[in-house]
């Protein structure tokens, strides 16, 4: 399929993250909201960099996706790569934009210093819990995934509601295109705190989720996804969400 995929307000980009958000004009959306490979799953560099299907994925799942590209980095270079791409977010974000990236507990204290070094204002976590985790003996399941909230500038309210400070959804195994999918429910509650009817910038697009999310709550969506094959299934997926709404 074509590298680039422009209609109805969405524009799909098949390539690098980081050198195709360059390209990308300044304070050009209303908002980021994206998941961002984690690099994560392993205390040891050979544990991070083992694949992602065995990282992130139980024994004798028989489910299998295809393969998750750039997520081997060690803990240095995943702050610093990260850095990279949330200072070209916080440049082709509008002032007043809020940005939103899921983490795990094992990168949250990294990820919030990148957040920071790229210029962004934190403004806290939100807890998903995910309902679901291997039971530890002794120890506290791993349940929740966290987003971290921040904002380029001040903070404008789209929202007369108080929102909740944690979102509960389970992963439903058989709506899932990509092995880290996250609920749509979930993002479409998140996007609450964006400029309704405006552009997300989400340079992560994995299966398509945020995607979804934004046509179905009517904003515009602007998506990049470095693996061809979870391109073509985004594309194909939010050209189907479109024609749902059409």
């Amino acid at each position: 399929m074509d590298s680039r995929f422009q209609t109805d307000g969405i524009s799909l980009y098949q390539g690098d993250a980081l050198r195709l958000l360059t390209t990308l004009p300044a304070a050009s959306v209303d908002a980021v909201l994206t998941d961002p490979p984690y690099s994560s799953g392993g205390v040891t560099l050979s544990a991070r960099q083992t694949d992602p299907a065995h990282k992130y994925q139980a024994s004798g799942t028989k489910r299998h996706y295809p393969p998750m590209l750039g997520d081997v980095k060690d803990q240095r270079s995943w702050i610093m790569w990260c850095t990279l791409w949330l200072g070209e977010c916080w440049r082709i974000a509008r002032d007043g934009a809020p940005l939103l990236v899921f983490t795990d507990w094992r990168q949250l204290p990294a990820l919030s210093d990148a957040v920071q070094a790229a210029g962004w204002k934190w403004l806290g976590i939100i807890p998903w819990d995910k309902k679901s985790a291997h039971p530890q003996i002794g120890k506290f399941r791993q349940q929740c995934e966290y987003v971290l909230f921040a904002v380029k500038g001040r903070f404008i309210a789209h929202t007369r509601a108080c929102l909740p400070g944690v979102y509960a959804y389970p992963v439903i195994p058989a709506q899932k295109l990509h092995l880290t999918s996250k609920p749509v429910a979930l993002i479409e509650d998140l996007l609450a705190v964006t400029t309704p009817g405006g552009a997300v910038l989400d340079p992560f697009m994995g299966g398509g989720s945020v995607g979804e999310a934004c046509i179905k709550t009517g904003r515009g969506y602007v998506g990049i996804e470095l693996s061809q094959e979870y391109y073509d299934i985004s594309r194909n997926r939010l050209a189907a969400a479109l024609s749902e709404k059409a």
